[in-house]
């Protein structure tokens, strides 16, 4: 091979290699408030594609109006291009009426990230549909699902609720975050429009942080492999997922800026049981090892223990004296997906333990019942009460001196015997 092929071959190598990195990430809002929200949060995020998805036609077409948005306008034969209310039933069966154009929108794709604001007709009624159509596709699917607020009803609560549940065994990981958790971070004087303009802006910058990750590189690199170890395989309440970024100075210290990191008050549970945990840090190039290590061990410190830890360092010139952790953890708030949302739990098999251990012990009952009646174990127990006894049989300061030399020879001859008296007696008594 001549240098010019060996040159050419080369290229076709790299070329090959950056075409399988060349990650694929779609951004999906399902339903009148999953369009409002990715229009509120595409402008922010890079390398990524978005689409809107609903029924009703005009909502859509005030979505698209930014050029990164694609439309999708599903159920037109069953709406008529119009909203579907607060019927569910009308918003699952526009979505069944073209699963296969909705497959269509996921072919390609790495990762969809399905956001809806549920409660409503067709972003909850089509959310199950929209997910199990990811999964055949084989795409890792992310379901991220904002709840109703309080003063919306009870009705709604319930209608979000349930296309969790429904939605839940086609999704590889799910996070959930309750539009009332928004006082937490705002005044409730401020208008909703605002509000929910904050809660768009702490989602922009979550899934920028997780895009980032995928696509950059660094000194010590997360990839597509690693995302998706962490997000795919889970069962049951363990797809509950933390999705979190933040910016600090270092000055703050390690213990703070992990605070910061697990302490999101948006979200209604923590890290605590989490299984799976990838965090990326973005700092300068002066950050040191030390400031690494006490970060990661503080962010393990969080956890219970059990989880897979997988760490990535971004060196930045511009993030002298600051640093940047995105942090995602994937097994948590089992006990908040089973009591709030109503979804079952990951079924665990402790029983054959409990089974066994009886069976086990039954038989050393009997064998000890057995060799108390044994010779042998009887001569053993013999021997052992010689041994213990033995030493100290009649202690020498309670030893009376004799009084005459017949009874001093008595007393030699008795220390001759191999075995004391009482011994000699209970075997006599056998």
């Amino acid at each position: 091979m001549t240098k010019k092929e060996k040159t050419t071959a080369k290229k076709k190598d790299v070329a090959e290699e950056d075409s399988i990195r060349e990650i694929k990430v779609r951004v999906v809002g399902v339903g009148g408030g999953g369009g409002s929200i990715i229009s509120g949060i595409s402008s922010d995020l890079k390398r990524v594609l978005f689409a809107a998805a609903n029924t009703d036609l005009r909502a859509l077409e005030e979505v698209t109006k930014r050029k990164k948005i694609k439309g999708f306008n599903f159920g037109k034969k069953v709406t008529g291009g119009l909203g579907t209310g607060m019927n569910v039933e009308l918003g699952e069966k526009a979505a069944k009426e073209e699963y296969e154009e909705i497959k269509e929108l996921f072919r390609g794709q790495d990762i969809v990230i399905l956001v809806v604001s549920l409660g409503g007709g067709a972003g909850s009624g089509a959310l199950p549909v929209f997910a199990a159509a990811a999964r055949e596709m084989g795409v890792i699917t992310y379901g991220f699902f904002t709840l109703p607020f309080l003063f919306e009803g009870e009705k709604k609560m319930k209608i979000a609720k349930s296309a969790i549940k429904k939605a839940m065994p086609h999704l590889n990981a799910v996070t959930i975050l309750p539009n009332e958790k928004i006082f937490e971070i705002v005044d409730k004087n401020t208008p909703l429009k605002k509000a929910l303009s904050v809660m768009n802006e702490n989602l922009a910058q979550d899934l920028e942080g997780l895009v980032e990750t995928i696509y950059e590189t660094g000194l010590i690199n997360i990839d597509f492999a690693d995302v998706r170890a962490v997000l795919e395989n889970r069962k049951g309440a363990r797809k509950l997922t933390y999705l979190n970024t933040i910016e600090a100075n270092l000055e703050e210290g390690s213990q703070e800026i992990v605070r910061k990191a697990v302490s999101n008050s948006l979200y209604s549970y923590d890290i605590s049981s989490s299984r799976g945990v990838l965090f990326n840090i973005t700092g300068g190039k002066d950050i040191g090892l030390a400031d690494i290590s006490a970060i990661a061990e503080n962010i393990a410190h969080y956890t219970d223990g059990k989880a897979k830890i997988i760490v990535g360092i971004i060196q930045k010139q511009r993030y002298r004296d600051k640093i940047k952790i995105v942090l995602l953890a994937t097994g948590c708030g089992e006990e908040y997906l089973q009591k709030e949302i109503g979804v079952e739990g990951e079924k665990r098999k402790p029983e054959k333990k409990k089974v066994e251990k009886p069976k086990k012990a039954s038989p050393k009952k009997k064998s000890n019942k057995r060799k108390k009646t044994s010779k042998k174990e009887k001569t053993d127990k013999e021997k052992k009460i010689v041994i213990s006894y033995d030493k100290n049989i009649i202690p020498p300061e309670k030893q009376k001196k004799p009084q005459s030399q017949e009874e001093e020879e008595i007393i030699k001859e008795e220390e001759k015997w191999d075995e004391p008296t009482f011994l000699r007696r209970i075997n006599d008594d056998d």
